[in-house]
């Protein structure tokens, strides 16, 4: 099987390019700030063993003493919450006298400490950046991803996201961010590097003449897709310089899978299994492993076992994977790996808060993102009408093999994909510990409903960044384990979906949260239990709710007697014939 990247450039007429159908370590400079700004007033902390740490009498008569010694006026002005002193220095002082005033206070041994009253100032939330202003889907309310809110508590620092795709060609608002990463493309003549599988991701091109891709394949320039993709991650920000990153200090670590033609699935399998600190024989470890994988690929068919078993480790390892749901205005179901468990799946908005014309939709969308549309959907496909309306990020210019580097508008869920795996790495820049379940939920739960409409499916709406920021770093997060693979519940029948829990210390706690969405017709038919690791049963409803349709609620169970590790179960058994559907998915929360 192979794939193919999930966007459309300006200069194409769709997502994909074969066919139509297809606390942050480094916050934003205040605004405004003096570089030696005068000092008005002093705050002194006096030792708790000193009266003038609690007589204001005795502050005041130092305070005189210690600005008459400085050449200098200074009063006491009052007591600060902490205890300590306010010292007014009789209006704007230059830094030099008030360095002579403190230093008087700092040879006194009832001094613990003296410090300018310095001023703060608002964050600038605007990035410097000179195409900030065409950035729409980051900052514009109506469907843009409330970005710049989120970059006073998270930046990306320390993390790392593996971008699978075509590689990285040079471009300078990228570049500080990449790290080593490896070229998976096993064919020499895919990958147009004169060999197989090597150390350097560089993008060679992608470019194919008519024909070359199959029968009746048109010919179609180099991408740089996965160059645009990076900067929509994790461009340079706030260097006077193009666009901005949505995680602008987390690292890319380019990996090379798709070239001529697209790529294979055994090469992309192993690019996620290295990319997330797994082994892959005759490849060197992945010094620095991705917390964040982003796939902007896919193809028709549903998920196979070969991209599930990669996709599963990778999560186990840690390591939370981001895919675009397609670009075929079809369900996603029957495209991969969108089609795959453990992912979140991304589909496409437009600029208005639609989803966009070409996007793939249905049940198993996670969530949706700003995707773009560089032409409207009744436009003639190939044409470009609408490039304000497109994702803006770093491109090259080379229709073949690598020009200059540019900025260009792209469409696609290809674009939408990696808003989501930059909003990933903020949550885990933000807080480590969380696992790829948690970081799901956090994007799940916090996003807001479109502006506009989704016929089909979008998930839970578009992802908010700076709601998901904070939904993480106020509130305590607990072990969270979920099963969203689709298990069929025909009728008079039982079925069982398994959740494998893993370092959990001890018991289940008293009110351990079973999360339950099963897509059935009249449950009344249904009884649903969860059984415990050793066999124990509880039940959560039983034949309640005649012919309303669907379960979607979190039952509170007391497992307090339950050992949390083990495989737990969500078991369904339907009582009645002429209603059938499925377990969706189920989760525990610890």
């Amino acid at each position: 099987m192979s794939v193919t990247l999930l966007a459309g450039s300006a200069a194409t007429s769709v997502a994909l390019t074969a066919a139509d159908p297809a606390p942050a370590s480094q916050a934003l400079p205040v605004a405004g700030a003096p570089a030696a700004a005068p000092v008005e007033n002093l705050i002194v902390g006096y030792k708790s063993s000193s009266a003038k740490a609690s007589s204001n009498d005795a502050a005041a008569a130092d305070v005189e003493v210690k600005g008459k010694k400085a050449s200098k006026k200074a009063k006491f002005e009052r007591r600060l919450g902490t205890g300590a002193a306010l010292v007014n220095l009789g209006g704007s002082t230059a830094p030099s006298d008030a360095a002579a005033v403190m230093a008087q206070f700092r040879a006194d041994p009832d001094v613990a400490y003296v410090e300018p009253d310095s001023r703060a100032y608002a964050l600038a939330v605007t990035p410097n950046d000179t195409e900030y202003a065409k950035q729409w889907d980051l900052f514009e309310p109506t469907a843009g991803m409330n970005v710049p809110a989120a970059w006073d508590k998270a930046t990306g620092s320390g993390v790392t996201v593996a971008v699978i795709d075509t590689g990285y060609v040079a471009h300078s608002d990228v570049a500080a961010n990449i790290v080593a990463g490896y070229d998976f493309i096993s064919s020499s003549t895919a990958a147009r590097d004169g060999n197989g599988r090597d150390n350097n991701p560089a993008d060679q091109g992608d470019w194919s003449a008519a024909g070359e891709c199959g029968t009746g394949s048109t010919a179609s320039g180099s991408s740089w897709h996965g160059t645009h993709v990076a900067g929509t991650i994790a461009a340079a920000t706030n260097n006077a310089k193009g666009v901005a990153g949505i995680a602008y200090n987390a690292k890319i670590q380019p990996v090379r899978v798709l070239g001529k033609c697209g790529g294979a699935t055994s090469d992309i399998v192993d690019a996620i299994t290295w990319a997330s600190g797994g082994s892959v024989a005759g490849v060197p470890a992945n010094a620095t492993p991705a917390k964040v994988i982003n796939m902007s690929l896919g193809g028709s068919g549903a998920c196979t076992a070969t991209y599930q078993n990669a996709i599963n480790a990778a999560v186990a390892r840690g390591t939370t994977v981001v895919v675009a749901a397609g670009n075929s205005n079809a369900d996603a179901a029957g495209f991969s790996p969108a089609s795959c468990n453990n992912v979140i799946n991304v589909a496409a908005t437009n600029r208005a808060g639609d989803r966009s014309f070409y996007s793939n939709y249905g049940a198993i969308i996670d969530v949706a993102a700003p995707g773009g549309e560089t032409r409207r959907g009744t436009d003639t496909p190939g044409t470009v009408t609408t490039p304000e309306n497109g994702i803006l990020s770093t491109l090259n210019d080379g229709a073949t093999t690598p020009g200059a580097e540019i900025y260009k508008p792209y469409q696609g869920t290809s674009m939408a994909a990696p808003h989501i795996a930059g909003l990933a790495a903020l949550l885990v820049s933000a807080k480590p510990s969380l696992t790829p379940a948690q970081v799901e939920s956090a994007i799940k739960t916090s996003a807001r409903p479109l502006a506009g409409t989704c016929t089909g499916g979008c998930g839970t709406g578009l992802a908010d960044a700076a709601a998901a920021v904070t939904a993480v770093t106020s509130t305590p997060t607990t072990p969270t384990f979920e099963n969203t693979g689709d298990f069929a519940i025909a009728d008079n029948s039982t079925v069982e979906s398994p959740i494998t829990v893993s370092g959990v210390t001890g018991n289940a706690p008293a009110a351990l949260k079973v999360g339950v969405n099963i897509v059935h017709t009249y449950i009344g038919d249904l009884k649903v239990d969860l059984v415990a690791p050793d066999g124990s049963v509880y039940t959560l409803h039983n034949r309640a709710g005649g012919s309303t349709d669907d379960i979607n609620q979190t039952y509170t169970v007391n497992a307090s007697s339950e050992v949390a590790n083990g495989t737990w179960k969500l078991r369904v058994n339907d009582n009645a014939g002429g209603d059938t559907g499925k377990i969706d998915s189920w989760s525990l929360g610890f």
